[in-house]
């Protein structure tokens, strides 16, 4: 029972260690924690500059939507072939950034125009979020066990299937998801799935520091960043959900 997060609950990291067991590599070789973090600095970087592009055309009066439906089908399209190429991550985690900084940007600019303020709220919910969430695992506070994944994991699917029906339904009938409008039932729905979304990065950095420690190519560290980068994305949209039904109170 690994991450919900595609890149860390697919077989990859077991493979690529197995792989690589035969084989004396040196750590220039292998992936690092240190390495992981940079690049996933770098793709912060990437998707922050994807998101200036349509951020700026919407409030230039331009219309971005083009651009975000674009970058959610390229982000969601990298996220699909990376999942069973891991190999390729070294290519397609920057491709990913970028494309995924353009659906976040297009769409924190609508947000920022219906709530004005919410975007600077949203991001540094986000990142107050990482941080504690990152010391609470380094200190050994929160410890990832079996029983801790498997919750985590059980609770995420769980949240996934709901939105997917949900989305379906609406789109097809006049079903109403509970988790739509501002009602303290969605307000409730909204805090439910930060907690999640928060508890799974435990989950990414646990799954990062332990394919550093079985000497994994150097590739995973693409893959690793990656990964983080997605959960990061998800609890980002999340606050901004959380936010907005906030505001329209």
């Amino acid at each position: 029972m690994n991450s919900r997060n595609p890149f860390f609950k697919t077989n990859s990291y077991t493979k690529s260690s197995e792989t690589y067991d035969a084989v004396v590599i040196d750590n220039e070789q292998t992936m690092t924690v240190g390495g992981t973090i940079n690049k996933s600095f770098m793709l912060l970087l990437l998707l922050v500059a994807g998101a200036t592009i349509t951020w700026n055309m919407a409030y230039n009066g331009q219309n971005p939507f083009a651009f975000i439906i674009g970058g959610a089908i390229v982000g969601i399209v990298c996220v699909l072939i990376t999942t069973f190429k891991p190999q390729l991550s070294t290519y397609l985690s920057p491709a990913y950034a970028v494309a995924e900084g353009l659906f976040i940007g297009g769409i924190s600019a609508i947000f920022e125009v219906m709530y004005p303020g919410i975007v600077i709220q949203a991001v540094s919910c986000t990142f107050v979020t990482f941080l504690v969430c990152l010391a609470l695992y380094k200190f050994k506070i929160v410890q990832v066990t079996e029983k801790f994944r498997s919750i985590v994991l059980a609770a995420t699917l769980a949240i996934a299937v709901y939105y997917l029906f949900s989305w379906l339904l609406s789109m097809f009938t006049s079903f109403q998801p509970v988790h739509y409008g501002n009602s303290l039932t969605s307000i409730g729905i909204s805090a439910f799935v930060i907690v999640i979304a928060a508890l799974n990065l435990f989950l990414d950095f646990d799954q990062i520091e332990k394919g550093a420690a079985q000497k994994m190519p150097k590739y995973m560290e693409w893959y690793g960043a990656m990964g983080l980068m997605i959960t990061l994305v998800w609890l980002y949209i999340e606050f901004l959900r959380l936010l907005s039904k906030l505001n329209r109170r």
